[in-house]
């Protein structure tokens, strides 16, 4: 008889293959995708040139927001195919802090995951959105939630149960194509593409907001930390 030996099949990885070590004791990330923002300011939100230093239209922000992750990881962990929802509440000028921000975490989050993703947009992970753990003074905090980022044509539409309902358009320009600012320094990235709300429900945390019509944001990002 003979006796054949049998390879062990190789071990299943969740590490993205872009991860590298800690530096100093924090892991590195990175997240590529697309982040929409509807706010309760008239078209369009003057923070995004201004970086926060002029005041919002009504004086005060208050907005929803998803990120579609394409490819990302934290450490070992992959986070590519998640998505996140935000609500953010600001009492004047977005410099000046004072925020208020809850988490909305994709429920097919891994464990790891869901921790990686609330390090990241509490700005414990530092790195781009480091910002978040300087400028928010009050986190309402994170839960597990069906997010789904869709998009149909040039619409991008964010559902977090009944708690955020929105969906967003490019404002077409001269030529029938986007208007977008570009070259910028706004934290989210360079280029931002200038939409209103079709539909903006928030009903979360005691807050009950609606911001159809109102302004809106479209951005790439390419965040990544912990530098």
């Amino acid at each position: 008889m003979v006796n054949e030996k049998i390879e062990a099949p190789a071990k299943i990885s969740s590490r993205h293959p872009a991860a590298g070590p800690k530096e100093d004791g924090l892991t590195p990330w990175a997240v590529k995708g697309e982040l929409i923002l509807n706010c309760n300011c008239t078209i369009f939100c003057p923070c995004v040139v201004s970086l926060g230093k002029h005041a919002p239209t009504e004086g005060y922000c208050q907005a929803w927001a998803g990120v579609r992750i394409d490819d990302g990881f934290y450490g070992d962990e992959n986070l590519s195919g998640l998505n996140v929802g935000l609500v953010l509440e600001i009492p004047g000028l977005m410099a000046r802090g004072n925020w208020k921000a809850a988490a909305y975490i994709d429920d097919r989050a891994s464990h790891a995951a869901y921790e990686a993703l609330i390090n990241i947009f509490s700005g414990k992970a530092k790195g781009t959105t480091g910002l978040f753990k300087v400028l928010v003074s009050e986190f309402l905090g994170a839960e597990r939630a069906p997010v789904e980022f869709t998009t149909e044509g040039n619409a991008r539409r964010l559902m977090v149960g009944k708690k955020i309902q929105g969906e967003i358009v490019p404002v077409v320009g001269n030529g029938g194509k986007d208007i977008v600012v570009t070259n910028t320094e706004y934290w989210m990235g360079p280029d931002i593409t200038v939409a209103t709300a079709t539909k903006g429900r928030v009903r979360a945390h005691g807050r009950v907001w609606d911001f159809d019509g109102r302004s809106a944001e479209i951005c790439q990002i390419d965040w990544r930390g912990p530098r």
